[in-house]
């Protein structure tokens, strides 16, 4: 899979952007812009906005349709979307992407009622994923590099789920986006 571009982001929200995210009140795209609005909000770099942005983007490039969650699959999208970006993003922007799922394992381990604040989508697909994780498991986790984004990531990825809200629109934060992109010769090297 060769590194997409900011061309290739827009045309995949274009494209999908507008449909339900499964099992939320919202649009992908309108969960995507909530995340990163909620993160500028909190004046986070520019790469956390940014992995806010796309942290989906891999239910965007799955051909799969439905609620994955109701049929009883884990559709790896975090790995699918880190995966897809690591060319065209530094680890800064990637890891906390690939990481949010766990990071809502995480949370459900050290705050007990961050589990009864999760969507009914979310409480399925935790269980899916793997569960809440053990004690050392949260303790290996949060030290991994861009596990606290992750987390960070997590909590603004659960609140971005309301419908109506206004944000900027998508070109104000691909904006963020083009100033976090790897340079063409880093790219041609990956």
């Amino acid at each position: 899979m060769s590194a997409p571009n900011l061309d290739d982001l827009r045309l995949l929200f274009f494209n999908r952007g507008g449909e339900q995210y499964d099992g939320e009140p919202v649009t992908h795209l309108e969960h995507a812009l909530q995340s990163a609005h909620l993160a500028e909000q909190a004046d986070a770099t520019a790469e956390l906005i940014t992995a806010c942005l796309l942290h989906d983007i891999g239910h965007l490039l799955s051909r799969r349709s439905g609620t994955p969650t109701l049929e009883g699959i884990d559709d790896t999208h975090q790995r699918l979307g880190a995966m897809y970006l690591r060319g065209l993003f530094a680890p800064a922007v990637s890891e906390p992407i690939r990481l949010h799922v766990e990071a809502k394992r995480y949370l459900c381990r050290v705050d007990p009622a961050y589990h009864d604040n999760l969507s009914e989508d979310s409480k399925r697909s935790l269980k899916l994923q793997g569960g809440v994780f053990t004690e050392v498991q949260a303790a290996t986790f949060i030290l991994q590099p861009g596990a606290r984004d992750a987390v960070a990531l997590r909590v603004w990825d659960d609140r971005a789920k309301q419908p109506g809200l206004r944000t900027p629109p998508l070109e104000h934060f691909l904006g963020y986006a083009a100033r976090c992109q790897i340079d063409r010769a880093s790219r041609a090297a990956a």
